[in-house]
């Protein structure tokens, strides 16, 4: 198939792929930079990187069995606790937009460091895959981040906006959040990541 007409190579992916390359390339270095500066570099990135995600072509998946994944436990362990140290005091909100919203009787505490940390494994991902230059593996790249976005880190993506719009027009200051003891970190559960869950469920949709 000619480049020209393979949705692939579209300048909607291309620029895509260019703004989540900015993501991760400011997540992964997230420790040069003071917590306030951060804040201000997702407030640029995370509405276009919305937009050009809502841009993406709708495809069909090429293979049947799930693409292959990159970014580890240990990684999304790094990126997060990077993340929260920097944010500090303002890495925690009070989130309604949740699917836990229901478990509970009343607003959840969510974290933009969580929300950062998943974003970029889904981006991270999609990244390596793009660019294998196969494009087999690229149109399923392409598929899963659409589907992903749709489904999980969108939500995630106008959430972590709000907290971080709210924080930035505050006046306040970062402050340091006191090293405590996070069982909820220790024990998570990582036998069956979001990933993968999401691409069974997505792909038996479609079959």
């Amino acid at each position: 198939m000619d480049n020209n007409s393979n949705p692939v190579y579209s300048r909607n992916v291309v620029e895509f792929v260019a703004v989540a390359n900015e993501f991760c390339k400011y997540t992964e270095h997230a420790s040069e930079l003071k917590g306030d500066e951060l804040m201000k570099i997702l407030q640029r990135i995370l509405p276009l990187m919305y937009l050009k995600a809502s841009l993406l072509p709708q495809l069909d998946p090429f293979f049947e069995d799930g693409n292959e994944k990159f970014v580890t436990e240990s990684d999304w362990t790094d990126i997060n606790d990077t993340l929260k140290e920097k944010f500090g005091t303002a890495n925690d909100y009070l989130e309604v937009f949740d699917e836990k919203i229901n478990e509970t009787e009343g607003p959840l505490v969510s974290s933009i460091s969580e929300n950062m940390a998943d974003i970029y494994q889904d981006m991270k991902d999609f990244l390596l895959l793009y660019q294998t230059g196969t494009e087999e593996v690229m149109k399923d790249a392409v598929w899963e981040c659409r589907m992903n976005f749709e489904n999980f880190w969108g939500q995630k993506l106008v959430n972590s906006m709000r907290a971080i719009h709210k924080f930035i027009y505050s006046g306040e200051e970062i402050g340091k959040v006191e090293k405590e003891s996070e069982p909820d970190d220790e024990n998570r559960n990582t036998a069956d990541w979001f990933i993968t869950r999401r691409q069974k469920d997505l792909r038996g949709d479609i079959e």
